[in-house]
């Protein structure tokens, strides 16, 4: 269901509102592409591609700001990721375009009712901001722990996840890189830093579980009554002897017992004792090295929080500012519902050229520059009719400076407009531009080969050039 853009009220399968009276053409087209993706998102999200499914609804929305449904479908997206700053600024700006009966609402209350659920979202973000300086500063073990609690916090934060298993990796702990990223794939099954890094882990785990196959195949086990025996391979049984030999070797086991008793268990005894002082102070070292953390998580907080609200600035200007993304689109939305109103060619050339001057449409959204590329072509070719019939009545009536301006804007405007670019040529001669006829009938040659107008550019020159 689309609504006109002028009235408000609900357009009929004509290109024209039925009440107003409005070309609704080009909009109507852009109001379906904007719901198309938005159907690709929802298609993308229902397989969990959470991934897939943020670039088509961030797509629908370049198409329609005011697209409800996908705003408040990329919030869910947003939260299911573990996004939760993310999916509030959705739904926040969701609500504040569309405020009655919006859903939106709903997903707010819910957060925000629950004060412990919203301190645990913002400890989260900062617990994660304080592992990503803590990898900087090259502590990762520290980073390590700071992951730890903001996923017993927010299981589902992918950032973290993905975070953690690097760390893991980098401490060549494949396995717990590996369940991380599982956990991530659960979540998200498309997401492409979680697929590389998966394979990277699988890359290293291959030759260990070989070695691992190989170290269980050198030895071999069988059942004696009630017991299970291993028995390494290529060794041999030894061989039974007579009875001195048993009295023997039952004293020379007493013997290796008394002297095993005295070098082994007596020094394992005390290794168990230097180990368990050991770990005693390992675990006073890591409480004071976590009270030393979070001294410095207190100690930046503030400004990590300057530098949080700079870079919203900085994106908020980038969007919204004096130059930035939204203001350039509405002013080319404003030019294209000017034309339809108005259908005044010379007004629009005008205002897409000084727009083209202002801004680089290759680098704009792909939306804008299809946009922008439909009204060229739309007008581009009736402006260079109208300046060619201008034109050529100048040149008829002998006015070739007069000819040789309105018969280049014809070109400007239609670089198909062989008549007019050949025609241009004949006025440049005849006014006595030797230097710009030639070039003009060069362009006739290279651009419209094997055309009768290039075969009269080529006999133009080649006169030219005799005399």
């Amino acid at each position: 269901m689309i609504f006109c853009y002028n009235c408000g009220r609900r357009l009929s399968e004509h290109d024209f509102c039925t009440s107003c009276g409005a070309d609704v053409s080009l909009y109507k087209k852009v109001m379906y592409v904007s719901n198309m993706y938005y159907n690709e998102g929802l298609e993308k999200a229902g397989v969990r591609d959470l991934s897939g499914a943020i670039v088509s609804l961030r797509r629908s929305l370049q198409f329609n700001k005011n697209n409800i449904k996908a705003r408040n479908l990329l919030g869910l997206v947003y939260f299911e990721m573990g996004e939760v700053a993310a999916a509030l600024r959705e739904w926040v700006t969701s609500k504040n375009m569309s405020p009655e009966k919006n859903i939106a609402d709903e997903y707010i209350d819910k957060i925000q009712s629950n004060s412990a659920r919203l301190d645990s979202c913002n400890q989260t973000i900062k617990k994660y901001n304080r592992a990503l300086v803590l990898c900087n500063q090259n502590s990762e073990d520290l980073a390590v722990i700071q992951l730890r609690k903001v996923l017993s916090m927010n299981p589902r934060f992918i950032r973290a996840h993905q975070l953690l298993a690097l760390l893991y990796m980098k401490q060549e702990e494949w396995d717990h890189a590996e369940r991380e990223l599982r956990k991530c794939i659960q979540i998200d099954k498309n997401n492409l830093l979680s697929l590389r890094y998966l394979k990277e882990v699988e890359q290293a785990l291959t030759p260990e579980e070989g070695i691992k196959r190989r170290k269980k195949e050198e030895a071999v086990r069988y059942q004696s009554d009630n017991e299970i025996i291993i028995q390494p391979l290529n060794v041999k049984e030894p061989k039974r002897g007579g009875g001195f030999s048993t009295v023997l070797n039952m004293v020379i086991g007493l013997i290796i017992g008394v002297a095993a008793m005295y070098f082994l268990v007596v020094p394992a005894a005390q290794s168990r004792v230097r180990n368990e002082e050991q770990q005693t102070i390992t675990k006073i070292s890591n409480e004071s090295d976590a009270k030393t953390a979070r001294i410095q998580e207190l100690e930046s907080q503030i400004e990590d929080l300057n530098g949080n609200v700079q870079n919203l600035r900085t994106e908020i200007d980038g969007y919204a500012g004096a130059g930035g993304t939204i203001p350039i689109t509405e002013e080319l939305l404003q030019i294209a519902a000017d034309y339809t109103e108005t259908a005044d060619m010379h007004v629009a050339a005008e205002q897409l050229g000084e727009l083209a001057d202002r801004v680089d449409v290759a680098t704009m959204p792909q939306g804008f520059q299809r946009l922008y590329q439909s009204m060229t072509s739309t007008i581009g070719p009736e402006l260079s009719k109208e300046y060619y019939d201008q034109g050529s009545s100048q040149y008829y009536a002998g006015r070739y400076e007069e000819a040789v301006e309105n018969l280049g804007k014809a070109v400007q405007f239609d670089a198909a407009n062989v008549e007019a670019l050949f025609l241009l040529g004949e006025a440049y001669r005849l006014g006595g531009d030797t230097a710009n006829a030639i070039t003009t009938y060069d362009q006739v040659i290279e651009l419209f080969p094997d055309t009768t107008r290039a075969r009269d550019a080529q006999r133009r020159k080649d006169n030219m050039n005799a005399g």
